[in-house]
């Protein structure tokens, strides 16, 4: 088996599986049910001064049969006495003292506030703080939250003033609801941040009750845009992550965060250059123990890659994320249909004729059995038949021997610059 301890800026744990800070982690006694399961981590609901909350909170968007695909909710931070969260922290770090215990803050941005938060919550033991920069609803209306992670300079002063405070490792979490997510992670680093976490969730709107026309959730007849979670997110997560990976100013560990609900998720989170994850939705929707098979099956996959430890999988897939401009234009895919495998369902015409480029004919046998076949020479290998194909491997992308040397697009417009710089001498001669 395969080593999964994980440190994160200092912060060890025995596995990269952490619960991250929201529902399952308001207490004591759910994080210590959450470890006696086998999470290696759990960061604490953010902490601040006392909320009231609101019913209801929360909301799913189910699709095609699966239910809680996406995940919203108008829930703020814990309604709980900051000391009654002191105290549970500190029980629950004397019984799991090797499992990482770290606690999300959030206040008022006010240098005063953070030093005093973070003195008290370090005092009971804990292993790391969180900052939440990222909820996107309530506390974003109060000035904090979002509010502050959309603001570079204020991202880069709070980080600056928790360090000028912290003892322990201190992890900044990001908003999405950003353009661009890297310019708030190098405000957090320039701050001093030993790690960042992201994504936190997106701005959303669940839905709307088409017979009483309130949203959903609402309070009372009426609602307001809350935070998105959830596998729908997984995308929008992964490439943030990857933007931050990737970035030459950006060089403190990610905390990866977003649509993870198994160990593939979370094993490409870590390829793209997470040292660890934290999960909600998937627990919220099936419990603490999924971890068990997110432990077992990140070990098979280890084994199977022979590799002893999972800080071999972090940021492997980093170099080969790069931007639209430096991919090979003269690279070359073809669909291929494998007639023991269709079942002649049509959806892969249909797609092609109607929306793609019309490369798929439909053809009869001598003997009137009807099959289906790609016109090579004008497929360009956009994947739309294999991904609308109901069937495994009946559809499959096959790579085409190139004549042409590879070329991107920069080098494409670099070598058009270059001669146009050539001729231009020769050009006024002639004249």
């Amino acid at each position: 088996m395969a080593d999964l301890r994980i440190n994160l800026a200092g912060i060890s744990s025995p596995n990269p599986f952490w619960l991250a800070s929201a529902p399952p982690t308001n207490t004591g006694y759910q994080v210590q049910r959450a470890f006696e399961a086998g999470w290696g981590g759990a960061v604490w609901k953010t902490l601040g001064d006392p909320i009231i909350n609101t019913s209801s909170r929360f909301a799913a968007v189910h699709f095609n049969g699966q239910r809680v695909a996406g995940f919203n909710n108008i829930e703020l931070i814990t309604d709980r006495p900051l000391e009654v969260n002191l105290k549970e922290i500190a029980e629950t770090k004397k019984r799991f003292p090797n499992h990482a215990v770290v606690v999300s803050l959030m206040v008022e941005p006010k240098r005063e506030k953070w030093h005093e938060i973070v003195k008290r919550v370090e005092a009971v033991g804990v292993d790391g703080l969180e900052l939440n920069f990222g909820c996107p609803h309530g506390m974003a209306e109060r000035g904090m939250g979002s509010a502050s992670g959309q603001q570079p300079d204020l991202v880069e002063a709070q980080t600056m003033w928790v360090k000028e405070a912290a003892q322990t490792p201190v992890i900044v979490k990001l908003t999405p609801n950003i353009t661009d997510i890297t310019m708030t992670a190098i405000a957090a680093a320039r701050g001093g941040a030993d790690a960042i976490s992201l994504i936190n969730t997106i701005n959303s709107l669940a839905g709307v009750d088409l017979d009483s026309w309130n949203t959903i959730p609402h309070v009372g007849g009426k609602g307001a845009h809350g935070g998105y979670c959830g596998p729908a997110v997984k995308p929008i997560a992964l490439n943030m992550v990857a933007e931050c990976a990737r970035s030459p100013h950006i060089h403190i560990p990610i905390s990866g965060i977003g649509g993870i609900s198994n160990w593939k998720d979370a094993a490409e989170f870590m390829l793209m250059g997470a040292t660890g994850v934290q999960i909600c939705t998937a627990a919220m929707h099936h419990g603490f123990r999924i971890v068990e098979d997110m432990i077992d099956g990140l070990n098979n996959y280890l084994d199977d890659k022979g590799l002893a430890s999972v800080s071999e999988l972090i940021g492997k897939s980093v170099p080969r994320y790069s931007d639209w401009g430096d991919l090979d234009l003269n690279y070359q895919v073809v669909a291929r249909i494998h007639e023991d495998n269709c079942i002649v369902c049509n959806k892969c015409h249909i797609a092609c004729e109607d929306t793609s480029h019309q490369c798929i004919e439909r053809l009869e046998t001598s003997d009137g059995r009807s099959y289906l076949k790609v016109r090579e020479e004008d497929c360009v290998g956009c994947n739309l038949c294999a991904i609308v194909c109901p069937v495994e491997d009946a559809i499959t992308m096959v790579e085409i021997p190139s004549t042409e040397l590879p070329m991107s697009w920069n080098q494409r417009q670099k070598a058009i610059g270059s001669m146009g710089q050539n001729e231009a001498p020769g050009a006024k001669e002639a004249v």
